[in-house]
């Protein structure tokens, strides 16, 4: 069996998600939470509960967004001795 890998973020929006493992965290209100599921090819899908819109993130996308998070990129409140003290 081959396993299709979108050449394209066109592609992703192509994808049928009718068999995906949608994860999300643990305990949250199922009415109102964020869920990931991850695509062939690395790529990611992120949807909201309520609206069940998806959007899609190729692998680079996804791996930055992470990283940003991680970085505290969407944090422009935070100084940076908060931001030192978050990342360990």
């Amino acid at each position: 069996m081959t396993t299709y890998v979108p050449a394209a973020k066109a592609d992703l929006y192509a994808l049928d998600l009718r068999t995906v493992r949608w994860m999300a965290a643990p305990d949250s209100d199922p009415a109102d939470r964020l869920e990931v599921a991850y695509l062939p090819g690395g790529a990611t899908a992120l949807r909201h509960s309520a609206t069940a819109e998806v959007l899609f993130f190729t692998s680079a996308e996804w791996v930055a967004f992470v990283r940003g998070c991680r970085d505290g990129e969407f944090e422009p409140d935070i100084d940076e001795a908060e931001r030192r003290a978050v990342r360990r």
